[in-house]
């Protein structure tokens, strides 16, 4: 896992719209959500949701009970800002996902956009899977986007891990049911594009 310090120096350097994974609307996210038929009292976590827009957009579509997890303080305090009044309703998590603890069956819906692709270590990322374990509730909504096999091989000056559908699916093992994938073009503030995949899983037990 990469240390807070760097995540802080790049949140502390950059706008949040100058950062490459920015989105002006989580609008692939909040689609795959949406069409999962959640009800608006679910318990929604983003993790490494950042500065991410997604919470606003859940926000705005009536949902109620989101937590956002990152492990930047200076990320969250953005995201708050921009939210105004409206940041009072989410509850905040400043942790590393993988060395929190995370209260257990409590979420319906685990969201992850660009973070697990950090998790270039087998540990980390079967202490990750654990944590999903433990968190969300049986038929609970598992949603995790890394970078595609034709993505980029480093984000933020970092190494990733890049991921087909099957192997991204194989890493969280027979206990999640894969619902589907999508693919997504995503083009940086600078024009660059990257290549994610999204893949949908149901938790079974």
């Amino acid at each position: 896992m990469q240390s807070k310090k760097h995540w802080e120096n790049v949140y502390s350097t950059k706008a949040t719209d100058e950062v490459s994974w920015f989105q002006e609307h989580a609008t692939l996210s909040l689609k795959l959500i949406r069409d999962a038929g959640i009800p608006l009292m679910a318990s929604i976590i983003d993790v490494g949701g950042g500065a991410s827009t997604l919470v606003d957009d859940l926000l705005l579509n009536g949902y109620e009970n989101i937590t956002v997890l990152d492990l930047s303080g200076t990320a969250l305090t953005k995201a708050k800002a921009r939210l105004g009044s409206r940041a009072s309703t989410v509850q905040w998590l400043e942790a590393s996902v993988i060395e929190t603890e995370l209260p257990t069956l409590a979420y319906d819906v685990w969201h992850d956009r660009a973070l697990f692709h950090f998790l270039t270590a087998a540990e980390e990322r079967h202490a990750y899977v654990q944590t999903v374990l433990r968190a969300v509730k049986p038929g609970g909504l598992v949603i995790v986007a890394t970078f595609a096999e034709d993505g980029p091989t480093k984000c933020s000056g970092l190494p990733v891990m890049r991921y087909g559908a099957n192997e991204l699916h194989a890493e969280f093992g027979d206990a999640f049911l894969l619902l589907g994938h999508k693919k997504e073009s995503h083009y940086t503030p600078g024009g660059n594009e990257q290549r994610f995949i999204y893949c949908i899983c149901r938790k079974l037990a």
